[in-house]
């Protein structure tokens, strides 16, 4: 069967995309860059099922490259980061594009993951997921929607944001929607719902609420992730946060982006329980209860396989779509600070310790200085520390790093380049490379700063000092650090 898959870089589609090549499908990944297509994920059997097209649903320009002949189609799309105030707007335009789109090929089924909207007064976010539903379903070919509620893996919005609360406030003076209920869904029960219902005549043109084996409010879930994890924590729900201020309080003290916190808080006050279990008897599955879709996040953490991450969705308000376009450094009218240090150490540690920079490892040098940059940085509506990385060895073009964004992770000819996603009066690049120069074993490391304006300038001599302390000692310590 050949498939056409949408959000195929995106968290839920990275993960379904190996489980519909593990069938023998063949499957047709809609991406903005196909820059951004991993295919090192794959073996080269498997790379011979892949089609990669580029283009955007929100052009209908673009989407003249993709085939029209396909069996099925998966729309696996949001934008949930995006402007707060325009969120839905591009939805609604990306599922009308989308749905002519499939209207005109040879697709029999199309399936779309929502978010449960049983209650009567939804927030904007759900609104735009039924309006998205809506307009999916007017279209000619059958569709199925399975409507989540929060889904619980490692990576996913929701496991990060209770992970950040859970393990950095031992006593948290919460909101009152920490009293909602809700009904999380371990990210293996999505996938397996996912795929699933392909193609089953009885899901045809359905609507399904899929959740987990257990009904919890926020606290709950809160608690029952400081059990797993063997944390004493208390929290205190009051009245007086408004949505305004819960959304700052989420965006300060955990990953999330102050857009996306919105979307999220709004959300909040709304149950998404299911109401519809119907999906049981086409996709009979074991449900995974709370507890066991956390421990199966912590396995894959432990494991350093974490597949996929929401951090690094680039429909944020910090990151063009074509952020791979900065590749290419500049050279003139720029600002740096470059470090060039011979070494005798073997290359290979070297490299291994580059690969490990930033996350839990930390930048190998004045940790609590680059803290403090990401704080301020929060407090000016930028991203941060908190976002960590997707996995503390691996490296991948576009996965998040801290408030970075990795351009180039070449191992094989050791290379690492970082885009800022940082808020600065112009933009910046950090790279690591190692070369042989008269025969000794060198790691470059620059920083380049292209300033936009004079205040660009003021801020490049501003921090020099700063640099002055931090890199040459960050460089030592990535040659030394065992």
């Amino acid at each position: 069967m050949k498939i056409l898959l949408t959000g195929s870089t995106g968290y839920i589609g990275r993960r379904l995309l190996p489980v519909l090549l593990a069938d023998g499908h063949e499957v047709i990944c809609l991406v903005r860059d196909k820059r951004r297509f991993d295919w090192d994920d794959f073996s080269g059997a498997l790379q011979k099922q892949i089609t990669v097209v580029e283009g955007d649903l929100n052009q209908v320009a673009t989407l003249k490259e993709v085939p029209a002949n396909y069996d099925a189609a998966y729309y696996l799309v949001h934008s949930m980061s995006s402007s707060y105030k325009d969120f839905a707007t591009v939805e609604a335009e990306s599922a009308q594009n989308f749905t002519a789109m499939v209207n005109g090929s040879t697709a029999r089924h199309v399936i779309y993951l929502s978010g449960i909207v049983n209650d009567s007064d939804l927030s904007n976010h759900l609104l735009s997921r039924k309006n998205v539903e809506d307009i999916i379903r007017s279209g000619t070919v059958p569709a199925t929607v399975l409507r989540a509620a929060i889904i619980i893996g490692s990576g996913s919005a929701s496991f990060e944001i209770i992970r950040d609360l859970v393990e950095k406030l031992p006593v948290m003076i919460a909101p009152k929607w920490l009293k909602t209920r809700c009904q999380p869904i371990g990210i293996r029960n999505v996938i397996d719902y996912l795929h699933g219902v392909l193609m089953k005549p009885n899901a045809f043109n359905q609507s399904f609420d899929i959740g987990g084996a257990d009904i919890l409010t926020y606290k709950e879930m809160l608690l029952g992730y400081a059990k797993v994890r063997n944390l004493k924590r208390w929290i205190i729900t009051v009245p007086v946060l408004s949505p305004k201020l819960s959304s700052l309080w989420l965006y300060f003290v955990t990953s999330t982006s102050y857009s996306l916190a919105r979307t999220l808080v709004a959300s909040m006050k709304n149950e998404v329980i299911c109401k519809d279990t119907g999906i049981q008897k086409i996709v009979p599955i074991k449900i995974l209860h709370y507890h066991e879709a956390l421990q199966l996040a912590f396995d894959k953490i432990s494991q350093k396989h974490v597949i996929s991450s929401w951090k690094d969705s680039i429909s944020s308000d910090t990151m063009r779509n074509n952020f791979l376009d900065n590749v290419q450094v500049p050279e003139h009218g720029v600002l740096t600070d470059k470090r060039i240090i011979p070494f005798e150490r073997n290359k290979t540690e070297v490299v291994d310790n580059i690969w490990r920079i930033g996350g839990e490892q930390g930048w190998y040098f004045g940790n609590w200085l680059w803290g403090i940059r990401g704080v301020i940085d929060k407090v000016v509506g930028g991203v941060g520390l908190r976002r960590g990385r997707r996995s503390e060895t691996d490296l991948k073009p576009g996965d998040a790093l801290d408030f970075w964004r990795v351009l180039i992770a070449d191992k094989e000819n050791m290379r690492l380049l970082l885009y800022a996603e940082m808020k600065l009066p112009g933009e910046a690049w950090l790279e690591f490379k190692i070369k042989e120069v008269d025969g000794k074993k060198t790691l470059f490391q620059t920083a380049t700063f292209q300033p936009l304006g004079l205040w660009g300038r003021v801020y490049w001599y501003l921090v020099l000092p700063f640099h002055g302390l931090i890199f040459p000692r960050m460089a030592k310590g990535i040659i030394t650090a065992k």
